[in-house]
């Protein structure tokens, strides 16, 4: 019993009180604050993924690469983030050869890319470590799997190779967050992908259908009004006023009575005039 009891205490003595997670930009900065009283700190080593990746004794010091430095007693800066560089880190501080302060470290790193319709997008995210990627619609708030480690991708669209997912002509439809998680469900990446617009609105597949469905009743809407336009003057045609009629009648009869009664006067000139021809002659 005593010794279980000892076991634990140890336990959480050397493993600091939980895991921090820390989020970074790709191109920028990040840094792994180690906030632990300066017990004349002699070594810290930083780990990921079983790899030493830095070593310190008491000192300012950096990785082979460069990227990877330390700042102050403890703390550890990430320079120039890479995707690659997403997922857990191990910081032990060592002081005077006491058994070590062990911090543990999450690191997300996020990006957003804007593309244009049509094109072929290569998303690098498939890193080692990663187990899963998902999708969420820029106007959703679900998420969907697109890649599992392992299985083959459902789309004929995406490509998974070299640790690169690839989606052949993007659209709108592809705009939105992608998240790149581990085998513990911790996030490694989120990608905002959005769309660079060139000539006009963008329309997803939503924005069609209610356009057809516009159209659709704009069409239905002019057939039906020339349809009722077609039985009202048939019922018009069919249903005549007696009274309308035997007025049409009178007002036809008039019109020939002028006719003639023009005619009649266009003959009596005539007449006059031949006379007039006549008299002139004597």
């Amino acid at each position: 019993m005593f010794l279980t009891l000892l076991l634990l205490f140890c336990f959480i003595n050397y493993s600091g009180s939980g895991t921090e997670h820390v989020t970074g930009t790709k191109g920028g900065n990040a840094t792994l604050s180690c906030e632990l009283e300066d017990h004349e700190i002699t070594v810290i080593v930083l780990n990921r993924q079983a790899k030493q990746i830095l070593y310190c004794q008491n000192e300012e010091c950096k990785s082979e690469d460069g990227r990877v430095l330390k700042k102050g007693k403890c703390d550890i800066m990430l320079m120039h983030l890479k995707f690659s560089d997403a997922g857990k880190y191990i910081l032990k501080v060592y002081h005077n050869n006491d058994q070590p302060e062990i911090l543990e470290y999450q690191v997300l790193i996020q990006d957003e890319i804007s593309v244009k319709i049509g094109e072929k997008v290569k998303l690098h995210v498939l890193l080692t470590n990663a187990d899963k990627v998902e999708h969420q619609y820029s106007n959703s708030t679900e998420w969907t799997k697109l890649w599992k480690r392992g299985e083959e991708v459902q789309s004929d669209r995406l490509t998974d190779r070299d640790e690169t997912l690839t989606i052949s002509n993007f659209t709108v439809n592809d705009t939105g967050i992608y998240r790149v998680l581990d085998t513990k469900g911790e996030i490694l990446i989120t990608l905002t992908v959005t769309v660079t617009e060139s000539k006009g609105k963008l329309h997803t597949d939503e924005d069609k259908t209610i356009e057809s469905w516009i159209i659709v009743v704009s069409v239905i809407g002019a057939l039906l009004v020339l349809v009722i336009s077609a039985v009202i003057w048939k019922y018009k045609c069919q249903h005549k006023n007696p009274e309308d009629e035997q007025m049409n009648s009178e007002d036809e009869q008039m019109n020939k009575e002028d006719e003639q009664i023009n005619s009649e006067d266009e003959q009596m000139n005539e007449e006059d005039e031949s006379v007039q021809q006549e008299e002139s002659e004597l």
